[in-house]
């Protein structure tokens, strides 16, 4: 089982711009697998839109791969989502890693944009059998509940065929859409336990449906700092992940915890890994992730 690891960010640490150009030539120089942004539309603390990142990427950089974990597609078109990423895949000559949700429940997109949760799953499953389709069909007529297409085609298409469609989430919904629609499943900020766990349960829904996921397309995310981090940063990750000790999702302490736990994912089934640096400033990131 190929074993890889990117590196990713929750928000936008950096004092500039080049600072976080900077950031990603050093992960590229360094043979870092890839490098992932994470999609927050409204919020307090800056953030880059995701699929505006995955663009500049594409000119920045050479070899590393990239990703957004994960795009709300109940917040964007199909047709324009399918576009950029097929747009972006090009550019950068098949380094797009695409991952999509439907979206927590307490996102604060929803208020914001008064748009409605209630079906959104559903909602969710169509768009995302709308993306797969455009990527890879010449012209595509869809008759759903939330979209109605007709002769939709996009041009050129993504390099990579099929072009990843990853899918976030662990309810038993999510296991059922990753089975169903994805080719891979990226845990989010998950305890080693859970993702073993939804890990299984989307292997059995494949096996159920008679369709077939690739075993190496299983990933976790690994929130990481060496030494003891403040108390502020440990309690923002434990009271993310619902836990009052943040050991218990983040690896603290040396390289061998880091390792220990890496190790315990991959006897979980993840063998693609994104690091996150628990850090605040640029100087904190950067020193975390060397």
């Amino acid at each position: 089982m190929a074993v890889r690891v990117g590196v990713g960010l929750g928000g936008f640490g950096f004092e500039d711009r080049r600072g976080w150009f900077r950031y990603v030539e050093r992960l590229e120089e360094a043979g870092v697998d890839s490098f992932w942004q994470t999609d927050r539309l409204v919020s307090k603390e800056p953030y880059l839109e995701s699929m505006a990142a995955m663009a500049a990427l594409a000119g920045a950089t050479d070899r590393i791969k990239f990703g957004m974990n994960a795009v709300v597609v109940g917040f964007r078109d199909p047709l324009v989502l399918a576009k950029q990423c097929a747009t972006i895949d090009y550019l950068s000559g098949g380094r797009l890693l695409p991952v999509f949700g439907v979206g927590a429940d307490h996102a604060p997109e929803w208020k914001a944009t008064g748009k409605d949760k209630a079906r959104r799953g559903a909602k969710a499953n169509e768009a995302l059998t709308l993306l797969a389709r455009l990527w890879s069909e010449e012209s595509v007529d869809f008759d759903g509940e939330f979209f109605q297409y007709r002769g939709a085609r996009i041009e050129p298409r993504p390099i990579q065929q099929p072009l990843p469609l990853w899918i976030g989430g662990a309810s038993p919904a999510a296991q059922r859409r990753t089975a169903r629609l994805g080719t891979g499943w990226l845990a989010g900020i998950t305890p080693v336990g859970a993702v073993a766990s939804v890990i299984q349960g989307i292997q059995a829904e494949c096996e159920r449906i008679g369709r077939r996921l690739d075993p190496e397309h299983f990933g976790a995310t690994i929130p990481f700092h060496f030494g003891e981090p403040t108390a502020s940063l440990g309690a923002r990750f434990a009271r993310a992940a619902g836990t009052d000790d943040p050991r218990e999702i983040v690896a603290i302490g040396g390289a061998e915890t880091l390792i220990e736990r890496v190790r315990a994912y991959l006897e979980a089934g993840a063998s693609k890994f994104v690091m996150l640096p628990l850090a605040r400033t640029e100087k904190e990131i950067r020193e975390q992730t060397e």
